[in-house]
């Protein structure tokens, strides 16, 4: 690979490249489209899967054929006004309202924390079960205070943590999704009194031995861990997996789960919408409100406080 592909490979995220990859086989291998495709061709793909596939995958399956044309240095069939105006139909037709994950509340972090003491407290664990405990209770604790997503999780190095004495812990993360500067995104995690992601990183840090690379990375049986860090698609199933043992069911849980969940509760705690947007890192309200649920979804306690002044 020469320097300036490496360099071009490095401008597009892993994750959106392998969605890429996977879109443009959907297209080719079990469609059976051929590449370069002409607008007509795109449009009847639309069309073929235009009442089994969501318009979000559908929108992302046309950006994959997109930047392919780009790529290869043919013109782009999706731009064209027929595949477009397919699209536009197809959302008329076919109205799809996009599933979100369950927000993670605060007592279910509660639960959660019982179950990893207790885990902990028996004692009967392998040196891996320990270490996976503990990796877990960190990881679910930092990802729900910081909001963070999969993928940020997955990259933070512990060379780019510094804990500051009984306040909190400094992260530095070299990309992020929304940081298209590409300067690196300073985050601060306070300490808390209870349910800390400080005091969770920290003892898992000091069991794990980790100096230096991911602060996550996969554990087996025996305790031995990986190099490289955890991938982001392990995290859903790590989080059900841990609901699970502590007796939730996590079906309706994902990595957004813990997003979601750290929004709701600011919401519902009285933080205002730029302090929030600061916090996580949103850039724009709509990404925000997106995240939050309230605890007054129908507005039933707003409506009732104005019924009683008449």
């Amino acid at each position: 690979m020469s320097r300036i592909e490496e360099y071009v490979q490095a401008a597009t995220r892993d994750n959106t490249r392998r969605s890429y990859a996977s879109a443009v086989e959907h297209f080719e291998i079990q469609w059976g489209g051929m590449l370069p495709a002409t607008a007509d061709r795109v449009a009847h793909y639309l069309a073929d899967y235009a009442d089994s596939l969501s318009l979000n995958t559908l929108r992302q399956r046309l950006a994959a054929i997109g930047r392919w044309h780009v790529d290869h240095g043919f013109a782009d069939p999706t731009k064209t006004n027929l595949v477009k105006r397919t699209l536009k139909g197809i959302a008329e037709l076919h109205p799809y309202r996009e599933k979100q994950a369950a927000p993670l509340q605060l007592t279910q972090l509660e639960a959660l924390e019982g179950y990893w003491h207790a885990e902990l407290e028996v004692g009967a664990t392998t040196s891996g079960e320990t270490l996976r405990i503990l990796r877990n209770r960190a990881l679910i604790l930092l990802g729900f205070w910081r909001a963070f997503r999969s993928d940020e999780l997955c990259r933070i190095d512990v060379q780019h943590i510094e804990f500051g004495a009984g306040a909190g812990m400094t992260l530095h993360l070299g990309r992020s999704k929304t940081d298209h500067s590409h300067g690196g995104t300073t985050y601060r995690c306070p300490a808390l009194s209870r349910l800390c992601p400080v005091k969770a990183c920290q003892e898992w840090l000091s069991a794990s031995g980790i100096k230096t690379g991911p602060l996550f990375r996969g554990v087996d049986r025996w305790g031995h861990m990986r190099n490289t860090g955890m991938h982001a698609n392990s995290i859903v199933p790590l989080l059900r997996k841990e609901l699970a043992g502590a007796g939730i069911e996590g079906a309706q849980y994902s990595s957004q789960s813990l997003r979601r969940g750290f929004a709701s509760w600011a919401n519902s705690n009285g933080w205002d919408i730029k302090s929030l947007m600061e916090y996580v890192g949103w850039r724009d309200v709509k990404s925000a409100l997106r995240y939050m649920d309230t605890a007054d979804p129908y507005k039933k306690q707003k409506i009732e406080a104005g019924l009683l002044k008449y």
